[in-house]
């Protein structure tokens, strides 16, 4: 049966930054590829940062028919893997939480996400659930708090893909990332129970002014057992093959 190499990156958080997250993809790209990766996953809110901030997230958003995110692809342009990436996107006066999906500098599409915290309530929610191919391996994507909701994974099922990519950033409070550490696993477990879907996540690591994330960044198969992850404190590029869809 012919497998597909996929890989996530759990990366240092990048806000407002956006040349240091591109020096980081194009690293994590490189290596990624090197081993020969097909698909690989960045955090959500990976190029501009995570920005809870209305001001701050209007700032940094860019539409993605804009000279300035083409400036962005433009840099992504020998990367034969397929990337899927977390930004800030803005169409019209609107804000979305997205997570683009870029092969060979061109984009293929975008997931918006759907279920928004309290402090994302700016963004407005995503309505569809695109699947995309790579090497025959069909995905689709969720971001992070959307997989707290069965329906959100379901949508992706249904629509006939095997993998679910999970585009998170888990940076909290000490108390509340330390009482998360092991939840956000066993969420992802449950949809992936409930789907037979397989799962990858990408998250961020590192402290920043009292919150600290530990990921994590794993593969989940689909009875929701964590197959592989990284280590919480560091970052680094996981890299798993699965079986493709054909």
């Amino acid at each position: 049966m012919k497998t597909v190499r996929i890989a996530a990156a759990q990366t240092l958080e990048y806000r407002e930054n956006i040349e240091a997250a591109l020096t980081c993809a194009l690293d994590m790209i490189r290596q990624a590829e090197a081993e020969g990766a097909r698909l690989l996953c960045f955090p959500e809110g990976f190029l501009q940062g995570y920005l809870t901030e209305p001001e701050a997230a209007r700032r940094a958003a860019m539409g993605l028919a804009s000279p300035t995110f083409k400036a962005v692809t433009n840099r992504l342009a020998a990367a034969g893997s397929m990337i899927v990436m977390g930004m800030i996107e803005s169409e019209g006066e609107d804000l979305f939480n997205t997570a683009v999906v870029i092969q060979k500098g061109e984009v293929i599409g975008r997931y918006r996400k759907a279920h928004l915290l309290k402090g994302e309530r700016f963004f407005q929610p995503g309505t569809e659930t695109p699947v995309f191919t790579v090497d025959g391996l069909r995905f689709g994507i969720n971001i992070c708090y959307d997989t707290g909701f069965p329906e959100a994974a379901r949508k992706v099922a249904r629509a006939g893909a095997s993998l679910l990519v999970c585009c998170a950033n888990n940076m909290m409070p000490r108390a509340n990332a330390e009482k998360f550490r092991h939840v956000h696993n066993a969420a992802r477990g449950e949809r992936c129970r409930e789907t037979g879907l397989w799962l990858i996540s990408a998250d961020v690591t590192g402290e920043r002014n009292g919150r600290i994330s530990w990921g994590p960044t794993a593969v989940l198969n689909p009875a929701g057992n964590v197959v592989a992850q990284l280590p919480l404190e560091a970052p680094g590029l996981l890299v798993f093959d699965i079986a493709g869809d054909q």
